[in-house]
């Protein structure tokens, strides 16, 4: 009953093309929309504050506020001009702003659905829009003609004939059911992530590899409910290994290494890690590559076949502490035993150093210039850098020092001039 109805005021539409009132509903309908457009705009200007409990009610009316305002000023020009003109150009447009506002609304929920999903927030628009122009030639009853037309376009694949109809139905059902599997992994996820006592590195290969097979599953599913077979595409998975052979092989390879990576908890998010002439933090592992960042901030990607092929310096594998050498000399004529421990509680005097094992001097060896101490001392929390609490470290035994009496020898060098000087 509701394609009768649609049909009918597809029709009236189309007689309304011969009618001399059609540049007014025209307008009408335009000015209708401009308005729409202006208040969606003003709407859109106000603030909305991050982590809002009403984030979500704003931004889905932000989202639907044009079709929304559209359709009510469409809805009120329609009563105020029917007694003068013909308003089937109303009516029509009534639909499909409401189709558009529902889809609009949908996408913006499964975005949200979608939190990890950072491409459907981008493609939003476009999907939305995608789905609309399909419901308005449904609407409009052009569906079957534009149908026609894709089912004319024929082409085979491998012992199957497939004409773009078929193609377009097969990626609208693999979508949905990617969307879905999506959905399902994100929820497989969370749960991981509120399991106690479960590894982070086995969290995260549950994780990836619950995603990968719900999307495998989601393809296999969504292309036979088209009735497309899927032994048709053994001829795209055979460039594709192909592919894999040659140009690939590296992306490959550092697929399979982040999974080893994963699995072996060789390296964990919070390590301390030198890989290279790169040193930092490991802050996230992908299964291509890992995330180092350093004490400046800056964040390497490292490939995981680098951090499986070659030696990795991990200073937390074991044990997180680590142990920082601090090397001071001395000169010759310096109260040896004096100096060694203003360095020891110069070291104590710091939160961050380790009580146990004890800060400890030794001393290495009779340089040129002097002797060469070396001051041991372990911190539990490497990963907030050794560098600022080498510089405070080492103010403290300069100030000691100073106080002391105890030098710090610098090079010098003594000129000797043999043979006399002659004057003319």
């Amino acid at each position: 009953m509701m394609q009768n109805e649609l049909a009918s005021l597809w029709r009236g539409f189309l007689a309304d093309l011969r009618e001399p009132d059609l540049l007014w509903q025209l307008a009408a309908l335009a000015a209708c929309l401009l308005l729409a457009k202006l208040g969606e705009r003003m709407l859109r200007g106000r603030p909305m504050a991050p982590g809002s409990p009403w984030e979500l009610g704003q931004g889905w009316l932000k989202r639907i506020a044009f079709p929304v305002l559209a359709l009510l000023l469409v809805w009120l020009a329609r009563i105020v001009v029917q007694p003068w003109m013909h308003v089937n150009l109303f009516s029509l447009a009534l639909p499909l702003l409401s189709s558009l506002a529902i889809i609009r609304l949908v996408f913006y929920v499964l975005r949200f659905s979608f939190l990890s999903a950072t491409w459907l927030a981008q493609f939003e628009r476009v999907f939305s829009l995608l789905v609309w122009g399909i419901v308005a030639l449904h609407i409009t009853g052009l569906l079957p003609d534009v149908i026609a037309v894709l089912e004319s376009v024929a082409f085979t694949a491998g012992k199957q004939k497939l004409t773009l109809w078929h193609v377009l139905q097969g990626i609208a059902a693999v979508l949905v059911t990617v969307l879905a599997a999506l959905w399902l992994a994100s929820a497989i996820e969370t749960r991981l992530h509120a399991a106690v006592g479960l590894d982070n590195n086995l969290r995260a290969v549950l994780a990836r590899l619950s995603r990968a097979l719900l999307m495998l599953l989601a393809v296999l599913i969504g292309l036979p409910m088209v009735g497309i077979d899927l032994t048709t595409l053994s001829v795209f998975g055979g460039a594709l290994g192909v592919g894999l052979g040659f140009g690939l092989q590296k992306i490959a390879s550092n697929y399979v290494s982040g999974f080893i990576l994963l699995l072996d908890n060789s390296i964990r998010i919070g390590n301390i890690i030198t890989v290279g002439n790169d040193r930092g933090e490991v802050t996230r592992i992908t299964t291509r590559y890992t995330v180092l960042k350093n004490l400046a901030g800056v964040e390497a990607l490292v490939p995981n076949e680098l951090l499986v092929g070659s030696v990795v310096q991990n200073e937390s594998y074991s044990d997180p502490r680590v142990r920082v050498a601090l090397p001071v000399q001395v000169s010759y004529d310096s109260d040896l035993e004096r100096a060694m421990t203003i360095m020891a509680v110069a070291a104590k005097a710091q939160a961050r150093v380790l009580t146990e094992p004890a800060p400890a001097v030794l001393l290495k060896d009779f340089a040129d210039s002097g002797i060469n101490l070396e001051l041991g001392f372990w911190v539990g929390d490497p990963q907030q850098g050794v560098s600022v609490l080498r510089s405070e470290i080492n103010l403290a035994i300069w100030r000691d020092f100073k106080q002391a009496g105890i030098a710090i020898p610098f090079p010098q060098r003594v000129v000797r001039i043999l043979g006399g000087v002659d004057h003319d």
